[in-house]
């Protein structure tokens, strides 16, 4: 085990779905433990923006745009990394997308595009970046599953659905990968004052629950979530693999 097991120095990561939220709270914290991060996003104005956010603080980033459910932009954007940076070690599938609604009438569209974003996109990202992985036997994958990976509630079942795939995701190629060296983990998270919870945290009723239902009282800040992504994607993990690991202030073991 290195000296320092949580330094990244040398190390590049791709963050998925980057320039906000728990995406953008990632790669910050990558960052800091000294990794060159490439963020990932299909805007490039915010996408810049964010990697400007870095550098300006002195941190080592840079932007790879492609959409994470376009095989062929996937690979064309991977084979860029591996081009400009030599190697490519820490792949972080964050990128996803969430649309409610009754069951009886979920449109299949919607359905499509959780499953394309949420489930089909981490197997294709981690798929490109595996080649190069295997050669030079070392590589790390953190997959960004949800609380809803095993627990359910109404209106949001094509997500849990979604996000428990990625949990057997993560199991799938833990097993498959460990020869090669490659370790592969997935953070569950709960409630996290993000973007994409604006619609619930703005709900007075459903902030209330969450707060009520969840031991520490809080929704979790996005940069929260940081230092277990630095110690999954560190050789401090090296012999960890297959494992959610549930980020929640408590509520996963509360009644």
């Amino acid at each position: 085990m290195a000296a320092h097991p949580f330094d990244l120095t040398g190390k590049v990561a791709l963050v998925t779905g980057a320039y906000r939220g728990l995406g953008f709270a990632i790669a910050r914290g990558l960052a800091q433990a000294g990794a060159t991060v490439v963020l990932n996003g299909r805007k490039p104005e915010p996408l810049n923006a964010a990697a400007m956010a870095l550098t300006d603080a002195g941190l080592h980033a840079s932007t790879a745009v492609f959409d994470v459910t376009d095989g062929v932009a996937i690979k064309d954007g991977v084979d860029g990394i591996e081009a400009s940076y030599g190697h490519l070690d820490i792949v972080v599938n964050n990128a996803g997308i969430q649309r409610r609604g009754p069951l009886v009438d979920f449109a299949k569209a919607d359905w499509d595009a959780i499953m394309a974003t949420n489930l089909t996109a981490p197997f294709l990202v981690s798929q490109a970046a595996l080649p190069g992985m295997i050669a030079r036997r070392a590589g790390k994958f953190v997959h960004i599953a949800s609380l809803m990976s095993d627990l359910a509630r109404p209106t949001v079942v094509p997500y849990t659905a979604a996000k428990g795939g990625v949990r057997q995701l993560t199991r799938g190629m833990a097993v498959e990968l460990a020869q090669h060296n490659i370790q592969v983990n997935a953070i569950s998270p709960g409630y996290f004052a993000t973007e994409m919870n604006r619609a619930l945290i703005d709900n007075a009723e459903f902030d209330a629950w969450v707060k009520k239902r969840t031991p520490a009282g809080r929704w979790g800040q996005p940069a929260e979530i940081a230092g277990l992504a630095v110690f999954l994607s560190s050789s401090a993990a090296d012999y960890i693999t297959g494992q959610l690991i549930t980020i929640d202030g408590g509520m996963s073991v509360a009644l």
